[in-house]
């Protein structure tokens, strides 16, 4: 359920209705469909995800967060990504961290803020964000700044504390969190049965293989820890030397520790 074969389905499906558009397009439509990523771990799963939609000829929006502990969306190379992608004819937005912050004034701020580096650092107009992990206060408060467009706007999404399966919806929500689809999965009933529908779908959780949910995280740690060696080896000249002593991925670590209990 979470391979690109499996991917490319739902983008084909999505294709066939005709309905497939951005936040800009879409808030002067009666119906559409939206596809959106938050970008929580990785950039280069972001990447290749793209790429399989490249492949489709469908193109979506990738949002990526200014204080991620996983990336770092300046350095060079997630920021050479990030550029392609958008030179591709992705549409790139900013993933807002909350952070503990509260205040509907201050983060309204610390918004404008955020956009205008990331636009500036970018070298292109960032005018679209969406919220990491939104409170239901935040939700509520259905944020609109002049000139910007939210993900969770009311245009986009219906709000409901206290949603159902059954609920109706001016604006049906589907979303893979924690690889789960707690609001239905983006098949034929739901995409032909709604005519505004926006759909979340987490970069890193998707894979050529479709890995269930332990083993992606699995993947993605080894990953990541790849990076790390490659990041120093980069950086310091002594490290070549002794990088075949760190070679071993941590998934091929655990196996070994396994096997001499």
């Amino acid at each position: 359920m979470f391979s690109y074969d499996d991917y490319r389905e739902i983008l084909r499906l999505i294709k066939s209705t005709g309905l497939a558009a951005d936040y800009g397009e879409a808030i002067n439509r009666d119906a559409f469909i939206i596809m959106r990523h938050d970008v929580e771990y990785s950039v280069d799963r972001a990447y290749a995800l793209s790429k399989v939609e490249e492949a489709e000829d469908f193109h979506s929006t990738y949002f990526f967060q200014w204080t991620n502990n996983s990336y770092n969306i300046l350095s060079r190379k997630n920021r050479d990504i990030i550029t392609d992608m958008h030179e591709r004819g992705q549409n790139i937005g900013l993933h807002f961290a909350l952070n503990g912050m509260t205040d509907m004034n201050l983060i309204r701020e610390r918004i404008r803020q955020e956009m205008d580096m990331l636009s500036d650092m970018l070298g292109f107009e960032i005018r679209w964000f969406s919220i990491h992990r939104p409170s239901p206060s935040v939700l509520a408060e259905n944020i609109k700044l002049p000139g910007i467009l939210n993900a969770y706007q009311d245009e986009f999404f219906t709000f409901n504390p206290n949603v159902t399966p059954d609920t109706p919806l001016k604006v049906k929500y589907m979303s893979d969190a924690n690889h789960i689809w707690r609001y239905g999965y983006p098949d034929a009933a739901n995409i032909g049965g709604y005519r505004k529908i926006q759909i979340l779908v987490h970069p890193f959780a998707w894979t050529a293989h479709g890995y269930d949910n332990e083993e992606n995280y699995r993947t993605l740690i080894d990953e990541k820890y790849t990076e790390m060696l490659d990041s120093i080896d980069h950086e310091c000249k002594d490290f070549a030397a002794v990088r075949s002593k760190f070679e071993m991925v941590p998934s091929e670590l655990r196996r070994l520790a396994g096997q001499n209990r």
